[in-house]
């Protein structure tokens, strides 16, 4: 599969994801998100499960991004770990298979080399995507040939919990982008249209909205939030 041909460049991918303990978890659910999320403009989905993957490409005739969120022990890599994840995404279709590119060690003690060796040799015709969080590892993902490489980890992991992926001056993404030459997807904390907008502006390849659409609790949380210390005494009538 050629990367051009999903059509996803300059747009929007919304990531329908709920986790376990969320209220919306349902592959029902994220299926009737993605059909809200084609009716609103977007462009490709982003799901996590196998499950979800089936029950969106049943739903929607967009490009998904998938992923298989799994803990193994106390490893801290656990987007896609493994080759059974790999298997199960690849089972149900999912046009672009993203995993933890970072430079953690691995649940299964493989290498990121050996890894997309392994996912290469098994499945060819599946795009992989680099799940980053710093300039060096999308640096050699683009040395181990990740067809898309994506700010998804930037701030998360214990070495770059200090950074900032949208400062003032998106400087962070900017250097990303200048350091390789595969297409770059922002993805992480993109919270409003105009952030958005500005991603595409510097040069990203496409955005990844999820939370900001499709995570309600979350979005109730930051309005909760602004308001909390707001007087809540009624204004004078005239």
């Amino acid at each position: 599969m050629e990367l051009n041909t999903l059509g996803i460049q300059g747009g929007l991918i919304v990531s329908c994801q709920a986790l376990e303990h969320e209220p919306l978890h349902s592959s029902f659910i994220m299926g009737r998100l993605a059909i809200a999320a084609k009716q609103g403009g977007a462009i490709g989905i982003r799901a996590n499960t196998a499950a979800d993957v089936k029950e969106i490409k049943q739903q929607v005739d967009l490009p998904v991004i998938g992923i298989v969120k799994r803990n193994y022990g106390t490893n801290p890599v656990f987007i896609t770990p493994t080759i059974q994840e790999v298997d199960e995404l690849a089972a149900v279709g999912a046009e672009i298979i993203a995993v933890d590119a970072t430079v953690r060690a691995r649940p299964d003690g493989k290498t990121l080399e050996a890894f997309v060796k392994e996912i290469r040799s098994k499945y060819p015709d599946v795009l992989l995507m680099a799940d980053i969080s710093s300039t060096e590892e999308a640096i050699n993902a683009e040395k181990l040939g990740f067809d898309l490489i994506s700010t998804t980890l930037v701030g998360y992991t214990e070495e770059t919990s200090h950074m900032k992926l949208y400062d003032e001056d998106f400087a962070v993404l900017k250097e990303i982008i200048a350091s390789v030459h595969t297409p770059v997807v922002a993805e992480g904390n993109v919270m409003t249209p105009e952030m958005a907008a500005r991603c595409l502006e510097v040069g990203v390849y496409c955005v990844v909205v999820g939370g900001a659409i499709t995570r309600p609790q979350q979005i109730t949380e930051r309005f909760a939030a602004a308001i909390s210390g707001i007087s809540k005494v009624a204004p004078a009538t005239k």
